[in-house]
């Protein structure tokens, strides 16, 4: 996947077209809440049941793919936060693409459940460069229950990752992908083999450990795990230092959760060597949005040694001028 060319003119066109039909975003969501819950199910595109792979590739228009993959946590109130950046689309791809943040994004799209509660605990679409990302994103159903024991299943998720993805980027470059992962609650401590088999079809015959899981994911992503402030979680200690101890650095604590899209296309930039953290700013002053204090506040966390430009994407680390600027902005900012 990850042919074509995305278009703001599309993107608002339908997004026009489903206000004047009384259309809502998320169709396919709202839809099928109004059935009994016998009949809730992923979107077909986005299934994951019987999936090879899903694959980030090169091609002539796109000759250097940059994958990145976006789950997010769809129980309880986390539900609003796809909303929020569905909203925000365009100016995503307008900082990864006409910004220059990233050589030929393509961005896939995800949703987290609870596996031993809920009817959907996972749901995966494909990487796309065009405006099949928006129709992917409006797929997900947001089933908005989770097991109210402060855990979700992000480690399936982690095994997909690790396990079902394939991108040129990895293969020919050396260059890993993005995965970013909006939630605000742990993990499980071991994905139970029967979650596997049922989610995702796969012949596993024991359980996994979690944060052997994680480890495996990032030895071809950049993970970040972004803790929006949309419940009580995002102060709760056991659940900042699980994240912590899991991906260190990489715990993103937003105080903002509309400003999704913003802290992503800046930590993509930066991590890139394409941009820094006063430039990042600027573009989102330029682009009319509000979010730079929240974005530097989160990522005031990322500190690296220095790296050279034929390191990036083997490292994943941020320069130390980076790293430092981050800090003193985020302290001009707070």
């Amino acid at each position: 996947m990850g042919n074509g060319a995305w278009s703001d003119r599309a993107y608002t066109a339908a997004a026009t077209f489903r206000r004047r039909s009384g259309a809502t975003d998320f169709g396919y969501s709202d839809d099928l809440r109004r059935r009994p819950t016998s009949q809730w199910k992923a979107h077909a595109d986005l299934d994951p049941l019987g999936v090879g792979v899903r694959e980030s590739r090169d091609s002539a228009e796109h000759p250097n793919s940059t994958p990145i993959a976006v789950f997010f946590d769809v129980t309880g109130s986390m539900g609003s936060v796809p909303r929020q950046m569905q909203a925000e689309l365009s100016k995503l791809h307008g900082l990864l693409q006409r910004k220059g943040y990233a050589e030929d994004p393509q961005i896939m799209f995800g949703a987290i459940g609870d596996a031993d509660t809920d009817y959907v605990p996972l749901q995966v679409g494909q990487f796309e460069s065009d405006n099949r990302m928006d129709e992917q994103l409006r797929s997900i159903f947001l089933e908005g229950n989770g097991g109210g024991q402060m855990s979700e299943s992000y480690e399936l998720a982690a095994y997909f990752m690790a396990r079902h993805t394939a991108t040129d980027a990895w293969e020919k470059r050396g260059r890993k992908g993005y995965l970013f992962v909006i939630g605000d609650e742990t993990c499980k401590p071991r994905l139970r083999a029967k979650h596997v088999r049922s989610i995702l079809g796969d012949r596993v015959g024991e359980d996994l450990d979690t944060a052997a899981l994680w480890r495996e994911v990032q030895e071809r992503w950049e993970v970040f795990f972004v803790l929006p402030r949309q419940t009580a979680h995002y102060d709760n200690p056991t659940v900042n230092q699980h994240w912590a101890d899991l991906l260190g650095e990489r715990l993103l604590r937003l105080d903002d959760p509309a400003a999704v899209c913003d802290l992503i296309a800046l930590t993509v930039g930066l991590l890139e060597d394409s941009i820094d953290l006063d430039e990042g700013l600027d573009d989102l002053r330029d682009l009319g949005s509000a979010s730079g204090p929240s974005v530097g506040r989160a990522l005031a966390t990322i500190g690296a040694p220095a790296r050279t430009p034929a390191a990036r994407g083997a490292t994943g680390r941020l320069p130390a001028t980076v790293a430092s600027g981050l800090a003193a902005d985020a302290d001009d900012l707070a």
